[in-house]
């Protein structure tokens, strides 16, 4: 996970070597924004949130910090928080998002609302979560972390992530249950 080649790529970004800054946005910004839509649901909101991540990133570096090892869990962590962030926000203001997939001639209406509605509950079950609980469960089930990557992502063990997991998913089908039996009744 961690070798001689992070550490002398993180010195090259330091100095702000655009042609290593590239490849490090190449390869981590497609996982940083999965990872923020799966969080919030909307593309436009994913794609300036994953930005955010970016533009901390090079702040961070430019002001002589940023990550010293592990870049992908500096990112995360970064993500998460732009995600904590957006969350905050967003309680100031509410309103329903615009779909920008509302003529897709690839499936029925009914059946793409169904997903959509099935996606909506399970991204509200997991705001019902804590913090450390919802990214255990995106990072390990959503983007197929390893638990030693999220431990690293999360600065926690091996043996915690397990736990948070187990936590996490016990918790999770509780809400799902209690969403289901709302729409339900």
């Amino acid at each position: 996970m961690f070798n001689e080649e992070d550490t002398t790529r993180l010195q090259r970004a330091r100095s702000l070597d655009t042609e290593v800054l590239a490849a490090i946005y190449d390869e981590y910004h497609p996982l940083i924004y999965r990872y923020i839509y799966r969080r919030v649901g909307e593309v436009e909101v994913a794609q300036d949130l994953a930005a955010t991540v970016f533009q901390r990133f090079l702040q961070a570096l430019d002001d002589g910090g940023g990550p010293e090892r592990h870049l992908r869990a500096w990112l995360y962590r970064s993500a998460h928080n732009a995600v904590v962030d957006h969350y905050r926000r967003r309680q100031h203001r509410q309103h329903l998002p615009l779909k920008e997939n509302l003529i897709d001639g690839g499936e029925s209406p009914a059946r793409q609302t169904e997903k959509e509605f099935a996606a909506r509950l399970v991204r509200e079950a997991l705001r019902m979560l804590t913090p450390d609980q919802q990214q255990v469960i995106v990072l390990k089930f959503m983007e197929g972390l390893s638990n030693r990557e999220v431990a690293t992502i999360l600065d926690k063990t091996e043996g915690a992530v397990k736990s948070l997991q187990h936590r996490a998913l016990a918790s999770l089908g509780r809400c799902l249950e209690d969403a289901e039996k709302r729409v339900v009744a």
